[in-house]
C-alpha cells in the first residue's frame, strides 16, 4: 500500500452548504488536508439544517446533515468582512494547493481574493470556483438551490405521475452531481499541474450539473423535436421499467431485451405474460398499458422476497423499494465497505463512505465532522503565523474573537 493519492495537497475551503462541501469531503477522504474556512459565530448553515435543539444536541451540536458532508475536514473561523480576516484568508490560500468556493458571483472579488488577483502570490493554486448558474449569462449573478435547478432544468417537470404536479426528487441529486464534477475537474487540474507546474481555474456549477443529468432528453429534444413527459417511475426507454406493487410492498422490475422479458414471462406467468403482442421491444412500446397492467396483475399476488428471488435466479433486473432503514442497514451496502463507523462528539457514528475505492491507497482514520472553528489556531500555526501576528489578526477581528482573546494554543 502507498500513501493517500492526495496527501500533500492542502485545501482552503470557504464553501458551504451540500454541493462544494461533498466535493471537498471527497477530496479529504482521498487524504488532502481540508481546511473548512467558516463565519464566525455562525459557520456554515447546514450545521443547523432539518433539526430541531433536541435533535442538534442528540448528534453532537451539528445537524446530521452537516455530518454527512463534512468528515476529514478542519475548521476555522475567519470574518471576510474585516481587512484582518481577508488578510489571514490570503496567507492560508497562498500556503494552499486548492482553493474551493460557492459565494455568488463576483463575491471573492469583493474581499479582495479572486483568481487573477491569488495567482499573482500562487501560481501554482488549482482555484476552483461553483455557482448556480455559471459567470456568464442574464442568470449568473442570481443564487439558487438544488431545487431552483430541478425546476430551470426540466427535472422537475419530468418527475412525477402524468396526471399531478410537478414532484422534486427526494435528494440533492443536483447538488451532488455537480458537487462530484468539480471535484472530478479538481483532481484533472492538479494532474496536470504536475506535468506543467502551473495551477488554473476550475468552474462549475448547478447549471452544468443539471444540464449533465439531463443531458439525453435534451440530445433527444435538439435532434427530434420531441420532449418528455412525466411518467411516474416508468421510462420511455424500455417496457416494463417501473415500480409494480406487490402483496407487501413494491419492486422495480426492469426488463429492456426481448430475451429478458421472455424470461421474466416464463419465470412468472407465461399464460398472462409470454403473449404475442408483447414479444419484441416495439410491440411492447406500443402496448405499454396492456404489459403494466398484465404484469401488475401477476406481481401483486407473490410478495417482494418472492419475487426477488425468483427473478434474480433467471437474471432479471429486479429491486425491492427499500424505505430510508431498510436500504442504510442492507448488508450489501456494509458488504463493499460502504458504511464507515466515526468516533466524534456524539460518539460511534455511521456514515455513507466514498464512492469509490482505490486498490493500491492506503486505508484513511477518517475524522468526525469538525466543531466550527476548533482548528484556527493550529492551522494559522502551520501556515507560519507566530503568536505574535496571530494575536494582531485575532484583536482585529479576523477570526471573529473579542479583542484581546488571542488563544495562543499550539502558536509557536
Amino acid at each position: 500500500m502507498v500513501d493517500l493519492p492526495l496527501k500533500g495537497i492542502r485545501v482552503a475551503d470557504f464553501s458551504r452548504v451540500f454541493a462544494v462541501p461533498a466535493c471537498a469531503q471527497f477530496l479529504g477522504d482521498l487524504g488532502a488536508d481540508v481546511i473548512k474556512v467558516e463565519e464566525p459565530a455562525r459557520g456554515d448553515e447546514a450545521r443547523n439544517f432539518g433539526v430541531n435543539a433536541e435533535q442538534l444536541a442528540a448528534a453532537g451540536g451539528t445537524s446530521p446533515s452537516f455530518h454527512a458532508f463534512n468528515r476529514n475536514k478542519r475548521s476555522i473561523t475567519i470574518d471576510l468582512k474585516s481587512d484582518a480576516g481577508r488578510e489571514a484568508a490570503r496567507l492560508l490560500i497562498d500556503r494552499s494547493d486548492v482553493l474551493l468556493h460557492n459565494f455568488r458571483i463576483g463575491a471573492m472579488e469583493k474581499f479582495g481574493l479572486g483568481y487573477d488577483v491569488v495567482r499573482q502570490t500562487n501560481p501554482r493554486l488549482i482555484y476552483a470556483a461553483f455557482s448556480a448558474y455559471g459567470p456568464s449569462g442574464e442568470l449568473a449573478k442570481i443564487g439558487a438551490n438544488d431545487l431552483a435547478l430541478q425546476a430551470h432544468s426540466g427535472l422537475l417537470h419530468l418527475t412525477g405521475e402524468a396526471d399531478r404536479p410537478p414532484v422534486r426528487v427526494g435528494t440533492a441529486a443536483i447538488d451532488l452531481h455537480a458537487g462530484m464534477a468539480l471535484g472530478a475537474g479538481v483532481l484533472a487540474a492538479l494532474f496536470q499541474r504536475e506535468r506543467t507546474g502551473a495551477g488554473q481555474f476550475v468552474e462549475s456549477s448547478l447549471l452544468r450539473g443539471a444540464a449533465h443529468l439531463m443531458s439525453y432528453f435534451y440530445s433527444e429534444y435538439w435532434m427530434t423535436g420531441m420532449e418528455r413527459q412525466r411518467m411516474g417511475t416508468a421510462n420511455h426507454l424500455s417496457v416494463p421499467n417501473q415500480v409494480f406493487p406487490t402483496m407487501d410492498g413494491y419492486v422495480v422490475l426492469i426488463a429492456p431485451s426481448d430475451e429478458m422479458w421472455r424470461r421474466l414471462a416464463q419465470a412468472l406467468d407465461a399464460e398472462a405474460l409470454d403473449r404475442p403482442e408483447f414479444s419484441t421491444i416495439l410491440d411492447r412500446q406500443k402496448n405499454r398499458g396492456a404489459v403494466v397492467e398484465a404484469l401488475t396483475q401477476v406481481t401483486k399476488t407473490r410478495s417482494s422476497d418472492d419475487l426477488i428471488s425468483v427473478l434474480g435466479a433467471v437474471k432479471v433486473n429486479v429491486a425491492r423499494v427499500n424505505s430510508i432503514a431498510e436500504a442504510a442497514d442492507d448488508p450489501q451496502l456494509a458488504a463493499i465497505g460502504g458504511v464507515l463507523e466515526i468516533s466524534g462528539a456524539a460518539g460511534k457514528t455511521r456514515a455513507v463512505g466514498p464512492p469509490v475505492v482505490l486498490s493500491e491507497a492506503a486505508d484513511i482514520c477518517h475524522r468526525p465532522a469538525p466543531q466550527l472553528g476548533a482548528h484556527t489556531a493550529e492551522v494559522m500555526s502551520e501556515i507560519g503565523l507566530n503568536a505574535a501576528v496571530y494575536s494582531r489578526l485575532a484583536k482585529a477581528g479576523a477570526f471573529g474573537e473579542p479583542e484581546g482573546s488571542s488563544k495562543q494554543i499550539g502558536l509557536k
